[in-house]
Formats: C-alpha cells, sequence, structure tokens
C-alpha cells in the first residue's frame, strides 16, 4: 500500500478495531507505525465513532488515549443501586438494625431525579457503612496508561435523608498502589441533614488528577446513620454511586 496517499491510508485503517491497529498493524511497517502513533486515524476513528470533546486534545498521545478512555468509560461500581442486594459490596458495617434496600420514593422521600434508579440503601441508627475496592489493570486500565496519562478519575455519589428524621452522611474514597498504599484520598465531612428535612436527593463529586504513578486500585467507602437512634431505618439513603476514568 506504500502507493497509496497517507489520507486514503488512514481511512482504510480506521476500518480496523483500534486493538489490532496498536498491537497488530502497527508492526508492520515504519509508514504504518508512524500512522498509528499519530494524531490524524485517531481523530478520524473518534469522528466516525461519535465520540465527544475530542476536539480538546492536543498532541497525538492524548488522541490515542482519548479514543480508548472514552470506548471503556463506564461506571466501575457494580451494583450502585441495590438491585443485586448486598452483591458486590464488602467490608460490611451493620450498625443498629443493618443495611436496607427499598424501593423509590421510600416513606417520607422522594422520588431520584433520574427514572432509571429504582431503589436505594438506607442506614440504620448506629453506624453502617460499605466499601468496594476497584482493580484498575482488571477493568483494562493498564499500568503505562494509569502511570503516564494519569487520567481523571471521577467520584460520584448520592445521598438524602427522610423528612422525619435527621442523619449523617460520609464518603471516603482512595486510591491504593499495588500494595495498597494510599497514594491520594478524598474524604468528605460529616454531613448532618436535619430533622424536618425536605427530602430532596443531593450528589457529591470529586476528580482526583494529577496523582502520581502507581495507582492501582481505587477503594469507594460511604455509609451513615440517623441522628434520632429510632429502631430500624431512619438513616441516610445512598443509591447510583460511581466512579469513572476519563479523558
Amino acid at each position: 500500500m506504500e502507493s497509496l496517499p497517507e489520507a486514503v491510508l488512514i481511512r482504510i485503517l480506521a476500518a480496523i478495531p483500534a486493538v489490532d491497529l496498536v498491537l497488530v498493524c502497527r508492526l508492520v511497517c515504519c509508514q504504518w507505525k508512524n500512522l498509528v502513533d499519530g494524531a490524524a486515524l485517531w481523530i478520524l476513528k473518534c469522528q466516525q465513532e461519535g465520540l465527544t470533546g475530542a476536539e480538546a486534545q492536543e498532541d497525538a498521545e492524548n488522541w490515542q488515549n482519548f479514543y480508548f478512555l472514552s470506548k471503556k468509560r463506564k461506571n466501575l461500581i457494580k451494583n450502585p443501586c441495590g438491585e443485586e442486594d448486598l452483591q458486590h459490596w464488602g467490608e460490611v458495617e451493620n450498625g443498629g438494625d443493618g443495611w436496607k434496600i427499598e424501593e423509590l420514593p421510600g416513606d417520607f422521600g422522594k422520588e431520584f431525579p433520574s427514572e432509571e434508579v429504582h431503589k436505594y440503601f438506607v442506614t440504620s441508627y448506629e453506624w453502617c457503612r460499605k466499601a468496594q475496592v476497584i482493580d484498575l489493570r482488571v477493568e483494562g486500565y493498564w499500568e503505562e496508561l494509569m502511570d503516564t496519562t494519569q487520567p481523571k478519575i471521577v467520584v460520584k455519589d448520592w445521598y438524602a435523608g427522610r423528612s422525619d428524621a435527621g442523619c449523617l452522611y460520609e464518603l471516603c474514597v482512595k486510591l491504593l498502589s499495588e500494595n495498597e498504599d494510599v497514594l491520594a484520598e478524598y474524604r468528605s465531612e460529616t454531613i448532618a441533614i436535619p430533622e424536618d428535612n425536605d427530602a430532596d436527593w443531593s450528589e457529591i463529586s470529586h476528580t482526583f488528577s494529577d496523582y502520581g504513578p502507581g495507582v492501582r486500585f481505587v477503594r469507594f467507602e460511604h455509609g451513615g446513620q440517623d441522628t434520632l437512634f429510632w429502631k430500624g431505618w431512619y438513616g441516610v439513603r445512598v443509591t447510583n454511586s460511581s466512579v469513572t476514568v476519563e479523558p
């Protein structure tokens, strides 16, 4: 294909799956290597597949990383809304009467802003906590990508109280090394929701960036309790938790 104009060859290569471009086509010859390592091919693939935000990228490496990160973008928290009871959640602390899953809107509650969310986790009269540890390599984020590009790690959670009871809420997220050393940490304040609140759902979020090399795991933990110490489930409600790795 040496006689083909470069623009035509780029269009041909753009039809090949991205992984094959990097692992196979890049090894064919110097010309193909330069094209796979360059920006034009990945710009075209982004345009063809409707990936947004690509116009903000500036150099060749960012274009390729932007493509792969955009294709992989998904919520890395499993069972974020309680559809599978407490499955996938570990280090569960069941204070009081423990965690419970309820249907929205729940007693003295309000509907969630998204119609796709139908359930929530609710805490009791002593501290309830639960956590997930995300293995980034298992999820497809290879070591070189995490160490050199250091893509943004965006954490979000939603919480609410009952309108007839006060409650407390906390979120703690840690970026961990291979040996589970803490490389970066976000810890919210203890958020107090007063009795006679409006029961609206609130979102809390944090973005990790420039966190340095070595991140291999993300540990997400949240929890809370009620402030009236009523038997049952009058504590904070949480749902739709998310951790995403973004360009």
